[in-house]
């Protein structure tokens, strides 16, 4: 243990991005990005033995040679294409199928196609052929996002949008050409496309991201398309269709719900959740059962992943939040760091409601251009109704994660007086899976109001390195020997004279990295903590890139995409820290392991099923 005022200081080695002449180059990638619209995914205190870095992920070509292999920011056990840039979700007949936003050309977006994966775990992924290209005039401009429904006899359906060579977005649909295939590699569109167009009133460019469809007690199908409306376009709405057959829809001339001032909703998602239990639900499968319902939509204005829990009235199609300070668009997110464009799928092998979402890239654009890819998928979440507010979800990572953990270290009761840092000096490396409790403080914290939830966290201005009297106290992680870089994950306490002591948790980036082209932002949200809570538990991801921070059983969630030049491999170490003036920290538990690298392969490369 040590003290030293350690977070404070400049950074320094500072590289400039418009350099060799890039300027050219950067500035037309930026007309291609400002340009385009974003993606919805389709659719997943003994040491024991010793610790290194993990391996760096292999990615297999069809000629079986390796290749990406020594890049310090490629990750290690997510999802990601072999290279360039990277929508429904489903389980068909043992496998896991992932649709995802495609450009086979670059890593920037333009080019758009449906990349296509399968995986047998939620880890270990085969890259298919892509299952869509824009080849008609409906959708000859992109093959944009979409979601996959099964019907009642298990055959699944794609729709999705496209945008026609007049520039309108429609949605349209396709069917696998041979229902038996269980890898579904090949895919027709139906001839009647497009089956569903903007209906009049509402802006055809700003109509798109078809939702999984669900059935009514009435035979009829349910489909959101998400828009805007109002003055500007200021009104988020998700517009609903019907159909008896699944071919002819038909719009019931209003939404399914609305909120002014949330501007155009991108990705809807709506599914139900049980009341007691954290059981998935399909989303047709709500009778007779106590549930209630999640409406989600992906904000365009913000780039944020916004949800609601409430009730569904299924006898005329209307959605109510249970708290309205807590609405769509304006209350909880999914997460409170680099994720948007998600979409959720229920397993049914295992009863489980995933969530998967986009996690783009922090770095330059010139950055992406020169490592040759860009974006990743966030680990697969299930997702359950926290039953202890009913009015908000938990979310945690698939169990299946925890198959690549290796070399546990288990420590306890770590004492952290004021101002002190614990360098956990066993531990190293940039693919790792943390989970500490920190004792929770004697201080008297009155029930978060909702209009607290909905705002943002002083992460940026309550960084690691501000000092306060309760905080902040926490975990350091991708972080060099001598704290030059260091990405923080933290717990703090703030005041008001209305609202009293709340907690917050921040993941904070400003020191993450010596390269001074990548975003510093500090994230991080309010977090709920009740009386009979006596931890404040994080588990936390490391991959390389990506820290995804995962606070008081998954309540609120942060993912962080990090670039550290020096903290890679062998020489990223790990450090608990207490920038308290007054509050002395002391662990429960804190545990640690090494996470193994999976292979991401084209399928005709595999050998035998994972």
């Amino acid at each position: 243990m040590f003290y030293q005022d350690w977070l404070a200081g400049s950074v320094s080695d500072i590289r400039l991005w418009l350099r060799n002449g890039m300027l050219t180059t950067v500035l037309a990638t930026l007309f291609v990005i400002l340009t385009s619209l974003p993606e919805c995914m389709m659719l997943p205190a003994s040491h024991v033995g010793n610790w290194t870095a993990s391996p760096r992920v292999t990615v297999t070509d069809k000629e079986g040679d390796a290749s990406s292999t020594e890049q310090p920011h490629r990750t290690g056990f997510h999802f990601q294409p072999e290279k360039n840039w990277m929508n429904g979700l489903m389980y068909y007949k043992g496998y896991y199928h992932l649709f995802y936003q495609y450009n086979p050309e670059a890593p920037i977006w333009g080019n758009i196609v449906w990349g296509h994966a399968v995986s047998t775990d939620l880890l270990r992924w085969h890259y298919l052929e892509p299952a869509m290209k824009g080849d008609h005039w409906y959708d000859e401009r992109g093959v944009w996002s979409g979601s996959a429904t099964l019907l009642e006899d298990g055959s699944p359906v794609l729709l999705y949008t496209g945008e026609s060579v007049n520039r309108t977005q429609v949605q349209n649909m396709a069917i696998p050409a041979n229902k038996s295939d269980p890898l579904l590699l090949h895919w027709i569109k139906v001839p009647h496309n497009p089956v569903v167009v903007a209906p009049p009133g509402y802006n055809a460019s700003e109509f798109r991201d078809p939702s999984t469809a669900w059935q009514g007690s009435d035979g009829m199908w349910r489909l959101l398309v998400g828009a805007n409306t109002g003055k500007r376009g200021v009104i988020g709405t998700a517009l609903l269709f019907k159909s008896q057959d699944f071919y002819q829809w038909q719009f019931v001339n209003r939404p399914l719900h609305s909120v002014a001032g949330t501007g155009m909703w991108e990705c809807p998602d709506f599914y139900p959740v049980l009341i007691e239990g954290i059981e998935g639900l399909e989303v047709s499968s709500t009778q007779g059962q106590p549930v209630k319902h999640v409406l989600k939509i992906s904000s365009d204005d913000l780039k944020h992943d916004y949800y609601s829990v409430g009730a569904y009235n299924a006898e005329n199609d209307t959605y109510e939040p249970a708290i309205h300070q807590l609405d769509t668009g304006i209350g909880l997110r999914y997460d409170y760091g680099k994720f948007y464009a998600s979409k959720s799928f229920f397993d049914p092998s295992t009863n489980r409601r995933i969530l998967l979402g986009w996690s783009n890239e922090s770095d330059s654009i010139q950055e992406d251009i020169t490592k040759g890819w860009s974006s990743i998928q966030s680990i697969p979440r299930k997702v359950w109704l926290d039953s202890i507010s009913s009015t908000n979800l938990l979310q945690w990572p698939v169990r299946e994660v925890e198959s690549l953990r290796q070399n546990q270290l288990v420590k306890e009761s770590v004492n952290l007086p004021p101002g002190s840092v614990y360098h956990l000096s066993e531990v190293m490396g940039s693919q790792l899976d943390i989970e500490v409790q920190f004792l929770k403080p004697n201080l008297t914290q009155e029930p978060i109001p909702p209009e607290l939830l909905a705002q943002n966290a002083a992460c940026s201005t309550s960084g690691a390195a501000k000092r306060g009297i309760f905080g902040p106290f926490g975990i350091l992680v991708l972080t060099t020997p001598n704290l030059e870089e260091q990405t923080a994950v933290f717990f703090s306490f703030v005041h008001s004279r209305r609202n009293g002591w709340k907690t917050i948790v921040c993941s904070d980036q400003s020191r993450s990295s010596m390269d001074n082209d990548v975003d510093i932002t500090s994230y991080g949200s309010f977090l709920r903590v009740y009386d009979n809570e006596f931890t404040l538990a994080l588990r936390i991801l490391v991959d390389h890139s990506v820290v995804e921070t995962f606070a008081q059983g998954g309540r609120t969630v942060i993912t962080s995409r990090v670039y550290p030049q020096r903290a890679v491999n062998d020489f990223a170490t790990i450090h608990l820290f207490n920038n308290s003036t007054r509050l002395h920290v002391m662990t429960q538990s804190i545990s640690v392991w090494n996470m193994e690298s999976v292979q991401l392969s084209n399928f005709n490369t595999a050998t035998q099923r994972h």
